[in-house]
């Protein structure tokens, strides 16, 4: 199990110490639990991984930079890529490590310019972001100035993802705990900025959710919630009768104004939409980092505008609200 003696230092402080103490049998809880059969060989191939301090590196530029080819030495370049491409499938990115570039299914990139300008400055903040995948966007974040980024997400495989890039960037203050919002100790109250982007669809009661994340915000914290939606007026609520893009786990998909209606009657105040645009097959697609099924197999394949099961394809949008 990664080593997070640092994380709980910083943590030691008064808003997040409970939740410090609490964390070490979480991991071991939830590795017991959800152990995955292809855990070991991950783990095998982190500690392959070479010893290399990278030379520069670059959190704000949008393929994450870390290093560059010269700082590889006499480790070749192709047996490194093969090391990380042991990880598969990288769906968060993309990354240039050491002059590999990580060319991820999701350009998360894309997310990100869209909403940097538009959410309260990070320079200073304890941050959270809620199903964080293999933490690209908390790399960011730290590159806007957050003093401290915590990431959850329960998929094995994008903690190990996020191990292999912090291997080489030990002492940034970013860190991906495996372990889901549940595991956040309610009423916590603790973090200045909270991130839930293309989570909200995924959680069987919605409400609950932004319930939950208003309780990880300090008074006057900032939301930035990214979350599927549907054309229509307030009240208007898509609930798939199965699949929604060939994925089960999709239930509440809501117009904007209902989505803002949502946050009024949880408590948020300040609400603002900052984004609404279609995913494109060019943000979201396979590659040789992530050779599965993606978008494109998941539309109707003679109307881009609807999945492959009829339903209007994906639609996101961005708001920001504050926390009472």
């Amino acid at each position: 199990m990664q080593n997070f003696s640092a994380l709980y230092n910083l943590m030691n402080g008064e808003r997040l110490a409970d939740w410090a103490e609490q964390i070490p049998a979480q991991i071991n809880h939830n590795l017991h639990n959800k152990r995955h059969g292809d855990l070991e060989k991950w783990q095998a191939a982190l500690e392959q991984l070479p010893a290399i301090k990278p030379s520069s590196y670059d959190l704000n530029a949008d393929k994450v930079q870390i290093g560059t080819v010269d700082d590889l030495g006499n480790v070749a370049q192709s047996d490194f890529k093969q090391l990380l491409m042991k990880f598969h499938p990288w769906r968060k990115g993309p990354f240039d490590v050491f002059g590999v570039h990580i060319d991820t299914e999701w350009r998360s990139d894309w997310k990100w310019n869209r909403i940097k300008d538009h959410i309260q400055d990070l320079r200073g903040r304890t941050v959270l972001d809620v199903g964080c995948g293999s933490g690209y966007h908390c790399w960011r974040m730290r590159g806007a100035g957050a003093e401290l980024v915590i990431g959850i997400d329960p998929t094995l495989v994008f903690n190990i993802q996020y191990q292999a890039i912090a291997r080489y960037l030990p002492d940034e203050p970013v860190y991906v705990l495996p372990l889901g919002i549940d595991d956040v100790p309610s009423d916590l109250r603790a973090f200045d900025t909270v991130f839930s982007m293309g989570i909200l669809y995924h959680r069987r009661s919605p409400i609950d959710h932004l319930y939950e994340l208003r309780d990880c915000l300090v008074k006057g914290g900032e939301l930035v919630l990214e979350t599927l939606v549907i054309d229509g007026e307030q009240g208007e609520v898509l609930l798939p009768e199965d699949r929604y893009a060939q994925m089960r786990n999709v239930w509440f998909i809501p117009t904007v104004a209902t989505l803002e209606l949502w946050l009024r009657r949880t408590g948020y105040k300040n609400i603002r939409l900052i984004d609404v645009n279609n995913t494109s097959v060019d943000e979201q697609r396979a590659s040789e980092w992530m050779h599965f099924n993606s978008l494109t197999n998941f539309l109707d394949p003679t109307d881009h505008s609807k999945t492959i099961e009829g339903y209007p394809a994906p639609r996101r949008a961005t708001i920001v609200a504050t926390a009472p």
